[in-house]
């Protein structure tokens, strides 16, 4: 399957994040994450069982896999309890740029043209105007604005994490689920250090394991095998449907009528992508 096609089921696996999300609002964070982190993990179980050392990965690896799971939620949260959410999540959507911007200075033989970066820039215009255009809370809760510190920190550690899966020794992509293992737990030991505890339905119990089979879990099986095999400059350019798609659905389980800013954000985000991805 090409790289691109491992990408698109990503990303469409992630736009499902967000109405998962507002289901689930009332779940603590942590919680959430850590449970939805452990149920992902469980994917990578049938190939472990035949193959045990799946798992048998170096240390720097493991460590770069958790660095990019739980650093990435953990920093995001924290951003989104202390900036305006809106504003936070756009902030965050920085990484798909970040992942062309840092591709030539972290990977070898990869350069960056002027098409790349205006490819990128147009993309994440289009991710502004599809975020900023369907409205929402702009009062952050503490009234202060250091929390996008946490989220641009987000999306630094997702853009890196992405590149890096290229830079440490080769592993498995069953891997992720170790790295999902490891990171959902500390996830659940932040919600016991830092949240209150929490009594789930079934109805919890199943958006959980929805989320974690996709979102939190397939997804990032699916990326890896993207970023193995694809150029993460053209798959970076192609994220930008995450926001867009996010948005839009979000929008529509919601039962708000799309507006001309989401039509205008597909124009742009969808131009980006066909512009980046035929660039040699």
């Amino acid at each position: 399957m090409p790289a691109n096609l491992y990408a698109l089921g990503a990303i469409a696996l992630w736009t499902l994040l967000a109405s998962l999300g507002v289901s689930l609002k009332h779940v603590p964070p942590f919680l959430l994450t850590g449970v939805a982190l452990l149920t992902g993990s469980v994917l990578a179980l049938p190939v472990v069982l035949r193959d045990r050392t799946q798992w048998k990965i170096a240390r720097a690896t493991l460590a770069l896999g958790v660095y990019g799971l739980f650093g990435f939620h953990f920093l995001l949260f924290i951003a989104l309890r202390h900036a305006p959410p809106v504003e936070a999540n756009l902030v965050n959507y920085l990484w798909p740029l970040l992942i062309v911007v840092l591709a030539p200075l972290l990977l070898k033989d990869v350069r960056l043209r002027t098409v790349h970066v205006a490819a990128a820039l147009l993309g994440f215009a289009g991710a502004a105007i599809a975020i900023l255009g369907s409205g929402g809370d702009s009062v952050s809760p503490d009234g202060g604005s250091w929390g996008y510190i946490p989220a641009l920190g987000s999306a630094l550690i997702w853009a890196s994490y992405s590149l890096l899966t290229k830079r440490v020794p080769a592993f498995p992509t069953a891997a992720i689920g170790l790295f999902g293992l490891v990171s959902g737990v500390l996830s659940l030991l932040c919600h016991w250090a830092l949240e209150s505890a929490a009594v789930l339905s079934a109805q919890d119990w199943l958006l959980l394991a929805v989320m974690g089979l996709g979102p939190l879990g397939a997804a990032f099986f699916l990326w890896d095998k993207a970023l193995k095999q694809g150029d993460a400059r053209q798959i970076g350019i192609l994220s930008y449907l995450t926001p867009l798609g996010s948005t839009a659905l979000l929008m529509l389980v919601s039962g708000r009528a799309l507006t001309w800013s989401i039509g205008l954000a597909a124009v742009m985000i969808i131009s980006a992508a066909l512009l980046g991805t035929r660039a040699k």
